[in-house]
C-alpha cells in the first residue's frame, strides 16, 4: 500500500486529493494535511466583501467530505519536511502541528510514499508596515473571515456617507512585489457597483493603486484581444473601464508603509508620496508558509528544497538571466523536485522561474513589479496533473507521465465587476499561453485565436453559475470529477 500525503487543501491541494483518492481507490492511502476546517472558495470572497454573499455561502466543512470519501484528514499545519527519514529509519515523514481544537498545539510525525506540497501562500502582511487587518489599517478579501470584515468596514463607511459625508476609496496592492491584481480589481468594481445602487457614488473618490507599470497587466505582462479584426492590448480595456467608471488610478507604485487614513507609496520614477484614505483594501504580497526540511543526519537541507522566498524549488530553470533571455521553456511541466522524485508542488507553492512582467525598479533600487500568479484554473489543472503523475508512479513508471506548463496552458478567467442579477457585469477573458511564448506566437507572445474577452451581465451569469459549479465539485457531489478545472 503506497500512502500519498498532500499538505494544503485549497483548489490545488484539495483537486489533488479528491482526484488522488477517486483513482487509488481503497488500496492505498490519501492523507490530507490543511490548518484549515473549512473549504473557502476563494473567487467569491470579493462578494462577501461587499457584503452580497456571505462566509456561509463561499465555504463547507471539509471533514464529513473527506469522511465520505475515505480520505484520512488531519487538520494540522505542516511544519518540516524529512525527505530522507531519520536516524532510526529511510522512510520520508513530515512533521505536523495540530490546528483542530481537539489536539492543538500536539505534533506528531507523517510517513509517506509520496508527498504534494500544496499549502499556497503565507499572506505576508509584516511586509509593509501597517498593512491588513490584524493590527493593521487596511482590509482584506483573501480570506472568508477577513471578506466578512471588510464587508462590516464598508457598511459602516456607507452609513457616513449616508449622514452627507464624502470619503476616499483605496483599493489595489499593498507592496512593490504583489501578484494577485485580479482579485484588487475585482473588488474595487463591486464597491463601485454597490455605491452607484445604494445612491452613494457622488459621496466618494475612488483610487486603484498598483504596483502595475500600465493598467491591465494583472501580473502577466498583459494581454492583447482579438477585437474587429484588431489587436486591443489589455491596458486600453482596463483604462476603458476605469475612466466610465471614473476611478483614478495611481500605477508603478510600491506601498511602503501604512499609517491610520494613509498610504505612504513610492512610484517607479523614485518620486514618493501619500494617499490618503477612509476605507483601503490593499492586497498583500505572498510568501512561502515557512517550511523547514532535514536530512537524515538532522542537518538543515531548507535551501535544497525551497528557494530563498520559501515557494518549492521543482522542474524549472531558475538559471538567473536577463529578462530578454527569459523563455517558456524555462517554466516547470512536472512539478516534481529535482532532488527527490517522490516530492511535487503545486498551485502558489512552487516557485516559478521568473517573472512574467517586466522587472523594473525605481531609481532608489525598489523592486516595482507584479509577481507571476498561479491561481485558480491553473492551480487546479496543476493539482490534477500532479495526481495523474503519482498514480502512474505507484501503478510503476519510473518517470511523470503527465504534464501542464503554463507556458502551454490556457486559462479562463471571470472578473466580477458588479454583482446583480440584471444589472451586474463581468470582464470574461481567455488567454493562451498564460505565459508567453515569443518564439512560438512572434510579437504578443499569444495565440489571438484563443485569447479574447468581452465585459457585460452575461459574464456575470457566468461567474455566478461557476460559483455553485466549483463548490458542487469541490463538496464530491454526484457528477463532481465531469466537472472541468
Amino acid at each position: 500500500m503506497a500512502k500519498v500525503v498532500v499538505m494544503g487543501a485549497g483548489v490545488s491541494g484539495h483537486t489533488a486529493i479528491t482526484f488522488l483518492k477517486k483513482w487509488l481507490g481503497d488500496e492505498h492511502e490519501v492523507i490530507a494535511v490543511t490548518p484549515n476546517s473549512k473549504w473557502n472558495w476563494i473567487p467569491s470572497n470579493i462578494w462577501v466583501g461587499v457584503g452580497q454573499m456571505t462566509k456561509k455561502d463561499v465555504t463547507f466543512d471539509l471533514a464529513p467530505v473527506y469522511a465520505k470519501a475515505g480520505i484520512d484528514y488531519r487538520q494540522a499545519k505542516a511544519v518540516s519536511i524529512h525527505p530522507e527519514g531519520g536516524k532510526d529509519s529511510d522512510q520520508p515523514y513530515i512533521t505536523i502541528e495540530y490546528t483542530d481544537p481537539s489536539k492543538q498545539g500536539q505534533t506528531e510525525e507523517v510517513a509517506y510514499d509520496y508527498l504534494i506540497n500544496a499549502t499556497g501562500p503565507k499572506l505576508n502582511f509584516g511586509a509593509t508596515e501597517g498593512l491588513g487587518p490584524d493590527g493593521g489599517h487596511t482590509v482584506s478579501v483573501c480570506t472568508a473571515d477577513h471578506a466578512t470584515h471588510a464587508a462590516e468596514e464598508l457598511h459602516k463607511l456607507m452609513d457616513r456617507m449616508r449622514k452627507g459625508e464624502h470619503v476616499k476609496i483605496l483599493i489595489g496592492t499593498g507592496h512593490g512585489m504583489c501578484t494577485c491584481q485580479g482579485a484588487a480589481f475585482e473588488y474595487i468594481f463591486n464597491i463601485e457597483h454597490e455605491l452607484r445602487q445604494a445612491g452613494l457614488r457622488d459621496k466618494a473618490t475612488i483610487t486603484w493603486i498598483s504596483n502595475e507599470s500600465f493598467l491591465g497587466d494583472f501580473g502577466i505582462g498583459g494581454l492583447h484581444i482579438k477585437r474587429g479584426g484588431y489587436a486591443a492590448s489589455s491596458k486600453l480595456f482596463a483604462e476603458s473601464l476605469f475612466a466610465e467608471r471614473d476611478v483614478n488610478w495611481i500605477i508603478g507604485a510600491h506601498v511602503s508603509k501604512v499609517e491610520a487614513g494613509k498610504a505612504h507609496y513610492e512610484l517607479l520614477d523614485g518620486e514618493t508620496d501619500v494617499e490618503e484614505f477612509d476605507f483601503s483594501m490593499l492586497i498583500p504580497p505572498f510568501a512561502g508558509v515557512g517550511l523547514k526540511a532535514y536530512g537524515k543526519d538532522g542537518s538543515d537541507i531548507t535551501d535544497k528544497l525551497f528557494a530563498p522566498n520559501g515557494l518549492m524549488k521543482v522542474d524549472a530553470d531558475y538559471t538567473p538571466k536577463p529578462y530578454e533571455e527569459w523563455k517558456a521553456a524555462d517554466w516547470p511541466r512536472t512539478y516534481q523536485t529535482p532532488a527527490y522524485k517522490n516530492i511535487f508542488a503545486t498551485g502558489i507553492a512552487f516557485a516559478p522561474p521568473h517573472l512574467i512582467s517586466k522587472p523594473m525598479k525605481s531609481p532608489n533600487g525598489t523592486p516595482i513589479n507584479p509577481t507571476p500568479p498561479r491561481t485558480g484554473m491553473p492551480s487546479g489543472i496543476i493539482g490534477k496533473t500532479v495526481a495523474q503523475t503519482i498514480v502512474d508512479m505507484i501503478n510503476g513508471a519510473s518517470e511523470p507521465t503527465h504534464h501542464a506548463s503554463m507556458a502551454e496552458m490556457g486559462a479562463a478567467c471571470v472578473a466580477s465587476t458588479g454583482k446583480g442579477l440584471f444589472n451586474g457585469t463581468a470582464a470574461a477573458l481567455t488567454v493562451y499561453p498564460v505565459v508567453p511564448d515569443f518564439e512560438k506566437f512572434p510579437g504578443l507572445g499569444r495565440d489571438l485565436e484563443y485569447t479574447f474577452g468581452e465585459i457585460g451581465l452575461a459574464g456575470h451569469w457566468i461567474k455566478h453559475i461557476l460559483h455553485h459549479m466549483f463548490l458542487w465539485k469541490a463538496q464530491l457531489k454526484p457528477g463532481w470529477a465531469l466537472i472541468p478545472e
